[in-house]
């Protein structure tokens, strides 16, 4: 059996944490964020229903977008065109577990400029 190294124990100790207190409803669904070494995704999930609405990639078909600051920021300025659009004017922010700066922190910014409020 492959033991898990103790960096990711504690994310995933902290993600459980989180999501005990952070739910997302129909009327203000939840804004799931996940980073990789390379790559930034966004979900805007609604957890009655189980069902993502709006997703969103560095790296996806047709485009992609550089995962650093600016792009990320950039990232967040779409996703938030992408919820106007469905008429998702307010959220609640799931971090997931990563520490609140640089490039989750732009991400958020950039939803926010869109227009769209946590």
């Amino acid at each position: 059996m492959k033991k898990i190294p103790l960096k990711m124990r504690l994310l995933t100790r902290r993600r459980k944490r989180i999501r005990k207190k952070i739910n997302g409803t129909t009327a203000r669904p939840r804004l799931s964020v996940f980073r990789s070494a390379r790559h930034v995704y966004a979900q805007v999930i609604d957890d009655v229903q189980q069902r993502t609405l709006v997703s969103i990639s560095s790296f996806g078909k047709g485009e992609r977008t550089k995962a650093d600051v600016a792009g990320c920021k950039e990232l967040g300025k779409k996703l938030a065109s992408k919820c106007l659009q469905q008429k998702i004017a307010t959220m609640v922010f799931d971090r997931n577990g990563y520490v609140y700066h640089g490039r989750v922190k732009a991400l958020a910014d950039g939803v926010r400029e869109g227009g769209v409020s946590f």
